[in-house]
Parts: C-alpha cells; structure tokens; sequence
C-alpha cells in the first residue's frame, strides 16, 4: 500500500527527469495517480514505464508546444506537438471550455498526441463550469472487429460526465470494448486466466490466455459476439476511431501508434500524425438552468437509486464505485502489485528518485 500523495510524487520527479515543466509533470503525475484512486489501476502509475519507453523511442516530446491550428467560434483541432497525452488532453479540454462559454458547445479534435491516461479525468473538468463533458479517444489496434481476424480498432473509451446539485456527479467512462487491455495486463502480471469474452485466439476462437493478444490474438468489442451484441461494440469504437482520427487528421484505425505495451512498440503510422481525442463541452444554460437541471439530476439520480434491486446487489449510479474507491484508497492507500513495484523501483534507480 502507498499513499496517494507519494506516489503522485514519485510520478511527478520521474516527468521531471524526462524534461517536463513542473506544471506539466505535477499535471501528469494527477491524471495517473486519480486512476489508481479510482480503482482504474490499469491507467494508473502501472503505465509509468510505459510513457518512459514512449520518450526512449523518441515519440514523446516533453517540452510540446501544443496549439489551435484550425477553429470557428464552437469548434478547434489542436495539434499536441507529440507531448504527454496526460498533458495534452486536459490542454484541449480547456479549449472546449472556453468555445462552450461563448457559443454554448466547445468540440475540440486532437491529433500528434499520446495516450492521455483515464478519460473521466477530462470529461470531468468541464463539470466544474456547470457544463457537460464529453471525452473520448482512440488507440493501438488490439480489437477485431465483428467476425474479423485482423486488429482494427482500440478500446476506444467514450467518457461522459454531467453534473448534479446535491448528489454526486454523473460520469460514465467505459471502453467500447469487453474490457480495456489493461485488464488483461494485471493478469499477466498475477499469471491468471482471463474470463471467457473478452479476447479471441489467432484463429478466432474465445479464449482464456491473458496473452492471447501478443500471439496473434484480438481483444473483442463490447457484447463479445454477434448474438450478444458485438456489432454494437464495434459499432460505437468506430465512431470513436473516426471522431478522434478521422476529423483531427491524427492516424486511425490499424495505423494508430501503439502505447508502449511489451510487444507493441512499433508503430504503423502512415496516414496522419500521432494519436487522435475527441472533447466537448456543452453550457448546461445553453439548453435550460443550469439550477433547475442539475435539481432534475439529482431527482433522475434518486430515483434509479431507489430502484428495486435483485437479491444482494444495488442499482448503482456510473460513477458510484470509483467514487467509493477513492475515498477508500485516500484513507488507506494504493495497492500496488509487486511486478508495477519492481518497475517503479528501476525507473527510479535510472532517474535517481527514491520510491
């Protein structure tokens, strides 16, 4: 177990040796460790190795100067300049915020950036402004589309966060996936099957092998198969494919750059640049009082609250058990496994900061 506050500034010391601002590392170093407080721990500092091996093959730059290169007065494409998606994300979200004030909606597309850690993080901010987020993002090719044996398409998360009066704000944030390959990560690392559904084997059969995917394997969409809704999965990381790399003019499809994930570095890049999001923001006020909708909110969340449930379970809000995580990790700490531990550790032996 370590403690949120030691871990971020473990985080924030290795940015640094990067070259990173002190903004930018501090900045970095919040978006992981509020995944691991979340209980997102595939995003979280277990990823720190990862952005490390990004900057050692040259495909991270520390120092980015990020810019608007195309707007209108609701709309902008920024180009990252390569720089921490971590960075680069909450960057962008800003100038979603910033369109919204004025024109009532802000949609922001990203190209030449990198992975940008939990999407929630970025949805979330426009909350703060009594505005509804929306965060979304594509990313290396590990998933096949519906009957296909060919990697395609990412996890692809969507991320949407709307908030209430009283009541805890709403945010969904899901990849549209069975399950991000992060998962499947943590159980390489413990040396444990994974569940039926979530991967297909080379020859597109289900499998229980957590490295499926490294053997020529795929990582599935949301609903597995096509009776159970597999063409919906695909379906929504397509939209997510083409808004974040598509309309940005970063690259899409099976030529987004991989993250750093053993056995993925190289990239097919070829029809644009760098990693693509998607962001936006939209003024509650733009639509009805923000008052008097975030009372309604409150309301629609009460009452899925209330729904009757099924026998030893609750009707949850999306939301509800990150929330009840990080309150549980901040009063306790972070529990970190002993393979992310070990990497932490020689990143701090190469970089000179103790864990």
């Amino acid at each position: 177990m370590i403690n949120a506050s030691q871990l971020r500034s473990f985080t924030e010391q290795i940015f640094s040796a990067l070259g990173c601002s002190d903004a930018d590392a501090q900045l970095a170093a919040n978006v992981l460790v509020s995944a691991d407080l979340r209980g997102v721990d595939s995003h979280g500092v277990a990823r720190l190795p990862g952005y490390v091996r990004l900057y050692d093959h040259g495909r991270i730059n520390p120092q980015p100067q990020i810019r608007v290169v195309h707007e209108t007065p609701s709309t902008a494409v920024v180009d990252g300049d390569k720089g921490l998606g971590l960075v680069v994300g909450p960057w962008a979200m800003k100038v979603a915020i910033e369109k919204a004030r004025i024109a009532g909606t802000g949609w922001v597309a990203v190209r030449n950036s990198n992975h940008f850690g939990i999407a929630g993080y970025h949805a979330l901010l426009a909350t703060e402004h009594d505005m509804i987020g929306q965060a979304m993002t594509h990313a290396a090719p590990l998933v096949a589309p519906t009957f296909s044996l060919d990697k395609l398409l990412g996890t692809n998360p969507i991320a949407v966060a709307i908030p209430a009066a009283t009541e805890p704000t709403f945010l969904a944030d899901f990849a549209s996936t069975a399950v991000a390959y992060g998962k499947l990560e943590i159980l390489q690392r413990k040396g444990q099957d994974i569940p039926l559904g979530w991967a297909q084997n080379a020859t597109g059969e289900p499998t229980t092998d957590a490295n499926a995917i490294r053997n020529g394997g795929a990582l599935l969409p949301l609903g597995t198969d096509r009776e159970h809704g597999s063409h919906k999965g695909y379906g929504l990381g397509a939209i997510v494919d083409i808004f974040s790399g598509v309309l940005s003019g970063a690259n899409y499809g099976p030529w987004v750059p991989p993250f750093a994930t053993a056995g993925f570095m190289q990239a097919n890049e070829g029809v644009g640049a760098g990693t693509g999001h998607f962001f936006g923001a939209m003024r509650i006020d733009a639509f009805r009082p923000a008052d008097e909708f975030k009372a309604h909110m409150d309301t629609w969340i009460q009452r899925f609250r209330q729904a009757k449930a099924v026998d030893g379970k609750q009707v949850l809000i999306p939301g509800d058990p990150e929330r009840d995580m990080e309150a549980e990790r901040l009063a306790n700490g972070i529990p970190v496994v002993e393979p992310v531990i070990k990497s932490l550790e020689e990143l701090g032996e190469r970089f000179g900061v103790k864990l």
